[in-house]
C-alpha cells in the first residue's frame, strides 16, 4: 500500500500559499479530511483552489484573498485547529484575521496561548470576540522579534515561520521544533523566496522579505502513517510493503521496531514491515519531540506491546491524556495500567500533576472483539488494528476521525485482507 504527503505538513503548506503573490502548486497531496477542511477555508478567504484530477496536485491562487467572517470560518473548520495558522499570512495581506474556537483530537491540553503570544511578539493586537472566537489585528504591520518557546511546540514553530517570513526585520526563535515536517515547510518557504536558517540547539532565524512568490513543492511522505501500518503488520503477524515510507524520517521508530522483534527491509521506493515469527519483546520507552520517538507512533505500538512477552513501560511526555484509548484495549482483554508518576529516566512536565501519562503493559494477552468508540486519530487506528487481531467481531463507531489523517483508510484495510463492513448510522 502507498502513503502520500504528510498530514502534519500538507495543510500548513496549503496555508503558506496565502503568502505568495502568484499561484502555488502542491504535489503528493493525500485525500484526507484535513485537506478538504483547509481547501474550504482557503476558498472562503478568496483563494482559488483547483485540483488536477489525474495527479491530485493542488493549485492555489491567492490573488483574491479577502476577509471571512467568524461564522464562515467556524462552519468550514469543524473540529480542525488549522485556522490559527491563517493568522500570520492574513495579517500580512489584509491587516486582520479572525479565528473561531478550535477543536482537534482530544489527546491533551493544546491551548492557543503559544500562538497568540507569538503573534503579540510580532506586534499583533488580540481582541477577544466572545463565544465565536478571537479577532486579531496588525494596525502597524508586523515586525520581527526574538522569541523563546517554553516547549518546542510544532504548531507554535509553524506560526513563527508563517508570520516571520514577511515581517520587517529579523526573527529568532529559540527552542523551536525541528521535526521533518517543519524542515519541509522551511524548504517550501525558501522556494518562495524566504530567508531562513536552522542553527544548532533548536534556533531558527528568519530575515523578513517584502514579497514572496508562489511555490511548486512535493510534500514529504507521511512518516506517521508509515509507522502505523508497520505496527499493524506486527500486531496481526502480517507483512506490509509501505510504498513511499522514508527511512531517513523513521530512524527512531525503526530502532524501536527491531528491538521489539519486528523486521523491515528498506528499498528505494519504500519499506517492507513484517513479523518474522517468534515472540515479541517488551521494552521501556519515552516519547519525545524529534529526533526522539514520536508521540503519534506510540498508540499503535502499544497494541503490539500487548502481545509482547513481559512488562513494557511507556512514558508519554508530549500529550498528557494520550492513553485514554487504552480503556478499549482493556475491554478487549489487554493488561494496561495507567500511572500519574513519570515512569521514565527523566521527570517530565506532567509529573506531579495528576495526569495519567505513563502506562505499564503486560503481555502477551489474547484480545477479543468489543464495541469501541474512537477517541482520536491515532487511538482510532490502534483500536482498528486491535480489532483485526482479536477473536470475534468488533463494532467500531467514530470511524470518521481516522479519515482526518489516513487516506482511503477503509479501502487500504480491505486491500490488505481485513474483513470490514461499513454500516450507515441513521
Amino acid at each position: 500500500m502507498t502513503v502520500r504527503g504528510a498530514k502534519n505538513l500538507v495543510p500548513k503548506a496549503m496555508v503558506a500559499a496565502l503568502l505568495g503573490d502568484s499561484p502555488s502548486v502542491l504535489r503528493n497531496v493525500p485525500e484526507i479530511k484535513d485537506v478538504a477542511v483547509v481547501t474550504s477555508l482557503l476558498k472562503i478567504h478568496g483563494v482559488t483552489v483547483t485540483k488536477d484530477e489525474a495527479t491530485g496536485d493542488l493549485t492555489m491562487d491567492p490573488s483574491g484573498t479577502k476577509t471571512a467572517t467568524s461564522n464562515e470560518i467556524d462552519t468550514h473548520a469543524g473540529d480542525s485547529r488549522i485556522p490559527i495558522l491563517f493568522c500570520g499570512p492574513l495579517l500580512h495581506s489584509l491587516g486582520e484575521a479572525l479565528i473561531p474556537n478550535l477543536g482537534g483530537c482530544k489527546i491533551g491540553d493544546r491551548p492557543i496561548d503559544f500562538h497568540l503570544d507569538v503573534l503579540r511578539h510580532f506586534g499583533a493586537v488580540i481582541d477577544k470576540a466572545g463565544p465565536l472566537g478571537t479577532s486579531i489585528r496588525a494596525p502597524h504591520g508586523l515586525t520581527g522579534a526574538k522569541i523563546s518557546l517554553p516547549y518546542p511546540s510544532v504548531g507554535a514553530t509553524e506560526q513563527v515561520l508563517l508570520t516571520a517570513v514577511r515581517a520587517k526585520g529579523t526573527t529568532e526563535v529559540e527552542n523551536a521544533a525541528i521535526e521533518p515536517e517543519i524542515l519541509d515547510l522551511i524548504s517550501l518557504l525558501q522556494k518562495m523566496g524566504a530567508i531562513i536558517t536552522v542553527g544548532r540547539d533548536r534556533v531558527i532565524r528568519i530575515i523578513g522579505v517584502d514579497r514572496l512568490n508562489g511555490y511548486n513543492h512535493k510534500a514529504l511522505p507521511d512518516r506517521n502513517e508509515s509507522a502505523s501500518w508497520a505496527s499493524a503488520a506486527l500486531v496481526t503477524n502480517g507483512d506490509i510493503y509501505v510504498e513511499g515510507a522514508a527511512q531517513r524520517d523513521l530512524t527512531a521508530f525503526l530502532h524501536t521496531y527491531r528491538q521489539i522483534g519486528g523486521e523491515f527491509e528498506v528499498t528505494d521506493g519504500g519499506i517492507r514491515f513484517f513479523h518474522p515469527g517468534g515472540e515479541l519483546k517488551p521494552l521501556i520507552l519515552e516519547t519525545d519531540v524529534h529526533p526522539g520517538f514520536m508521540t503519534d507512533w506510540q498508540q499503535p505500538l502499544v497494541v503490539a506491546l500487548t502481545q509482547a512477552s513481559g512488562v513494557s513501560i511507556i512514558h508519554e511526555t508530549v500529550y498528557e491524556n494520550r492513553f485514554g484509548f487504552t480503556n478499549a484495549l482493556v475491554e478487549m482483554g489487554a493488561k494496561v495500567q495507567l500511572h500519574s508518576e513519570c515512569l521514565g529516566a527523566i521527570p517530565c512536565r506532567f509529573g506531579q500533576r495528576n495526569f495519567q501519562h505513563s502506562a505499564v503493559i503486560t503481555g502477551p494477552t489474547p484480545l477479543v472483539g468489543a464495541d469501541i468508540d474512537i477517541p482520536d486519530l491515532r487511538g482510532g487506528f490502534s483500536h482498528l488494528i486491535a480489532a483485526l487481531a482479536a477473536e470475534g467481531t468488533s463494532r467500531v463507531t467514530g470511524i470518521e476521525l481516522i479519515n482526518r489523517g489516513y487516506e482511503k483508510f477503509m479501502d487500504k484495510l480491505t486491500d490488505l485482507g481485513a474483513r470490514v463492513e461499513m454500516n450507515e448510522i441513521a
